[in-house]
């Protein structure tokens, strides 16, 4: 039961005195009919509202997945204020329209003011709205928190910062090595209408465009680890905090495996796309272009090597999401009461989004609630909570504590806002 803290400071201590552990696996009572119901209606009024009706069909769709959720036999709830929603999505929608219109008429200065602005306020964004979530989540009376001050989301946030240093150096770099291709860059980045031909640059200056890739990927991989460990540290109910156990080189290793994942599925797709059309070379070098076989082959080839290397994708992302998913409930907890395991398996994953993409298609689209109610009942009920000394006796005493922190909770609901999808 007890793991000792690795990679992010050692575990909080419990109030809770060491007691029997019991098991419980979480639940997933909601079906694909029930949601159609709520998805076809959220579609609907967001396409006749033009998009206005967006925040009320994302808390209906959070109540239902939430309220078919069930911890140790008890619905989560979600409990946020309509309000909040409402005003996230408009400041959002607001600053979207401002962005496009600076783009749009040509106003470079303002286009980088907004982006500055951007990168200066996505850490207060994503705190923002991690503050929210958890405070509109409620299981049997207990309210979740995020206690991270802004200072700590700051610190974590400094991939950020270092992706636009990283950009800012590449450009200067090639503004510095040829000044004629940065123009032409500049040029290609403002043309809206595709029609602009990639510049003529030397291998010195694709090299550094290669590295400023590498380093950005790098940052992300960094920003996803810190927020993702400060997310589940700084979580807390009643006086318990999260317990992380994950480094850094998990989450290479997860993105490492992914990519090869990708490739590996590329070259596979790519040797049988080959064979097909080897085979339609064949029969029009004997001559037999005639029969239905040929026209098959002919449409196979071509079609099914656009979709099939269009798709590829796919399983690679589902592979990344189920490993991430195992990573992170495997290998956290709540102080020293409580911890999660994980038994979802890859493939098995992986397999069930290449049906649920496959169906989508063909229903174009409508099988999309059924493919969603299907991949989170797998990855819900994969996970299991271990509680020590008893649910009803761990969360009277949380009730308890929470009681307590009454003004931390009001502070909590004054600063959050849902202001990420």
């Amino acid at each position: 039961m007890d793991h000792q803290q690795t990679g992010a400071g050692a575990a909080p201590a419990s109030a809770f005195a060491p007691q029997g552990i019991d098991a419980h696996p979480l639940e997933f009572t909601g079906s694909g009919g029930e949601y159609f119901r709520v998805w076809i209606v959220n579609v609907l009024l967001t396409i006749l509202t033009l998009g206005l009706y967006t925040p009320w069909a994302r808390r209906r769709t959070a109540q239902y997945f939430y309220g078919h959720t069930l911890v140790a036999g008890s619905p989560l709830e979600f409990t946020a204020q309509q309000s909040s929603m409402v005003k996230g999505f408009i400041i959002l929608v607001m600053l979207t329209i401002a962005y496009q219109i600076a783009v749009n008429t040509g106003q470079d200065t303002a286009v980088g003011v907004f982006l500055l602005v951007g990168a200066l306020l996505s850490p207060f964004i994503w705190g923002s709205a991690m503050r929210f979530r958890l405070g509109s989540t409620r299981w049997r009376g207990l309210r979740l928190q995020f206690t991270a001050s802004w200072r700590e989301v700051y610190k974590a946030s400094w991939p950020v910062f270092a992706i636009a240093l990283v950009w800012f150096g590449v450009f200067f770099g090639i503004q510095y090595l040829a000044p004629e291709s940065a123009d032409a860059l500049r040029e290609l980045a403002a043309d809206e209408s595709g029609d602009a031909d990639l510049p003529t640059m030397a291998a010195g200056i694709w090299g550094l465009i290669a590295l400023g890739l590498l380093l950005s990927i790098t940052c992300v991989i960094r920003l996803e680890f810190n927020y993702k460990s400060l997310l589940v540290l700084r979580a807390q109910v009643g006086s318990e905090t999260g317990r992380w156990k994950p480094v850094y080189m998990d989450f290479v290793k997860i993105w490492l495996a992914t990519v090869a994942v990708f490739i590996l599925l590329v070259a596979v797709i790519s040797a049988a796309m080959f064979g097909l059309v080897s085979a339609a070379i064949t029969l029009v070098m004997r001559g037999d272009t005639s029969g239905p076989w040929m026209v098959i082959l002919m449409a196979v080839s071509l079609f099914g090597g656009i979709f099939f290397l269009f798709m590829a994708s796919a399983p690679a992302r589902a592979y990344r999401e189920a490993r991430m998913f195992q990573l992170m409930w495997d290998n956290i907890g709540l102080s020293q009461v409580a911890r999660f395991k994980c038994q979802l398996r890859t493939s098995s994953f992986m397999l069930l989004r290449i049906k649920n993409l496959f169906m989508t298609l063909l229903t174009l689209g409508l099988y999309r609630p059924f493919a969603r109610v299907n991949e989170y009942r797998m990855k819900a009920e994969s996970v299991t909570l271990h509680v020590k000394g008893g649910v009803d006796q761990v969360t009277s005493a949380m009730v308890r504590q929470q009681k307590e922190g009454g003004i931390g909770d009001a502070l909590a609901d004054a600063a959050g806002l849902d202001l990420i999808g």
